[in-house]
C-alpha cells in the first residue's frame, strides 16, 4: 500500500490545510516511509502469540473497599461554621 500525492491533497483539503507543492511531496514521502516500516510487521510470525489488550500485565493497585467506622455527627459538626438540627448550615444559593 502506498500514499499518492492525490491522497495527501484530499486529506489536506478535509483538514482545511493549504500545502505547497513542496510540502505535499514531503508529506507523501514521509507517509510512504511510515507505511513501508509498518509493513515489516507483516513479516513477523504471530501464529503462537496470544492476543493481549495491553503489553504488560496490569493489576489493581487500589485497596479493597471495606466498611470502616466513620466520624460521629458531633465530631463532624465541630468543624462546621454553622449547624442546625444536626446538619451543616450553609448560605442559601437559590431564592
Amino acid at each position: 500500500m502506498s500514499i499518492s500525492m492525490k491522497d495527501v491533497e484530499h486529506v489536506a483539503n478535509l483538514a482545511r490545510l493549504e500545502l505547497s507543492e513542496q510540502e505535499k511531496q514531503l508529506l507523501t514521502e514521509q507517509l510512504n516511509a511510515i507505511l513501508k516500516y509498518a509493513e515489516k510487521l507483516n513479516e513477523l510470525d504471530t501464529d503462537n502469540v496470544e492476543p493481549t489488550s495491553h503489553p504488560v500485565p496490569l493489576v489493581n493497585v487500589m485497596r479493597e473497599d471495606a466498611a470502616r467506622p466513620s466520624l460521629s455527627i458531633e465530631q463532624v459538626l465541630l468543624n462546621a461554621p454553622d449547624e442546625e438540627d444536626g446538619q451543616i448550615k450553609v448560605p442559601a444559593v437559590l431564592e
